[in-house]
């Protein structure tokens, strides 16, 4: 977090601000996202604007923001869940989204984390909502599980992603390996691409439904989801109890049926060193009934985004400044 005491006349009078807001504080605050063309980004943007609050700006419930005095969040694209834990324990980054999974294997050293030393820095600001996986392919690849994968090119995202690390857990629950396939390290746009231009033969893609990529290859190629069911998915969501069984409904994506996939959990997570009064504004911000007009327009997955769901799944441990707002709340005894 950078927190500076005044701002250069001349930039503050380039930009409109006040007399007043060149004495005012602003504190800046990043929130790592995702892939530009996925669920992460926009949403982060959403977020951003929701919980910003710039000096000079009209007053909360008379058009203005109702974010926290002062502060200027951003969301930050990036290669997604693990990628941001690492950035939020280095520093690198005030905050950032992650899979459920890769957080908590992240806190405790296990799963796939086993070996490395616990982040037990990392902490929680909100569940947010539902991701499902994607196995996409074209209509007519003959790919209709996840077995007919051998011997193809697959894009498994980039190392440092959510996706990669759910790709691999798929792969086994199935029984194949990394071996067992060509696999690239596409994302988003790039991977839609190159199964549209014959490079690939599938790609994975862990976000929330619908995603950008998905939503405009399908537009111009006609492809099918393949379902993620059957023996593997049981295996997976019995090991891990993070996955739930859960479908992509029909018309999501054109031309595309209902199909079965598995999901897990987007969360907000921070460091525990961040300032607790900092954090508990921030989560009364995002709560605050004026911000829910901006997740109910600001993008599809918004609407899923509810205090009565701020605390599910949650399995690394809220913010103490988190904490002291549910708490206040209500939502947490």
């Amino acid at each position: 977090m950078k927190s500076i005491k005044s701002v250069v006349a001349a930039s503050a009078l380039a930009v409109g601000l006040s007399a007043n807001a060149l004495a005012a504080d602003l504190t800046f605050f990043t929130i790592g996202t995702g892939g530009t063309a996925y669920t992460y980004y926009p949403v982060g943007g959403m977020i951003a604007n929701a919980i910003s609050k710039p000096p000079g700006s009209r007053e909360c419930g008379k058009g203005g923001s109702c974010g926290v005095e002062g502060l200027i969040a951003s969301a930050v694209s990036s290669r997604g869940s693990v990628d941001n834990v690492n950035a939020i324990l280095s520093g690198l980054r005030n905050s950032g989204f992650a899979q459920s999974d890769v957080a908590y294997w992240a806190f405790t050293g296990t799963g796939t984390m086993e070996g490395k030393e616990p982040a037990t820095d990392l902490r929680t600001i909100a569940a947010l909502f539902q991701e499902h996986i994607h196995l996409v392919a074209l209509a007519d690849s003959g790919i209709n599980s996840v077995a007919d994968l051998k011997g193809k090119r697959v894009s498994l995202d980039e190392p440092g992603s959510g996706t990669y690390v759910d790709a691999n857990l798929i792969l086994d629950a199935n029984g194949l390996g990394v071996d067992d396939v060509t696999a690239e390290a596409l994302k988003g746009n790039a991977a839609a691409e190159a199964l549209r231009n014959g490079k690939i033969d599938a790609f994975f893609v862990v976000a929330g439904y619908p995603t950008g990529a998905i939503v405009e290859l399908a537009s111009s190629a006609d492809i099918k989801l393949v379902p993620i069911a059957g023996s593997g998915a049981e295996k997976l969501t019995s090991e891990y109890g993070f996955f739930a069984q859960s479908d992509i409904p029909a018309g999501t994506y054109e031309g595309v049926d209902a199909t079965s996939t598995v999901a897990v959990g987007a969360q907000w997570f921070t460091s525990a060193k961040e300032d607790d009064d900092l954090i508990y504004n921030i989560t009364k911000a995002l709560w605050n009934k004026e911000s829910r007009k901006l997740m109910d327009v600001g993008h599809s997955k918004g609407k899923a985004i509810t205090p009565d769901s701020a605390l599910a799944g949650v399995g690394v441990p809220l913010h103490a400044g988190a904490e002291r707002f549910y708490k206040e709340a209500g939502l947490l005894k």
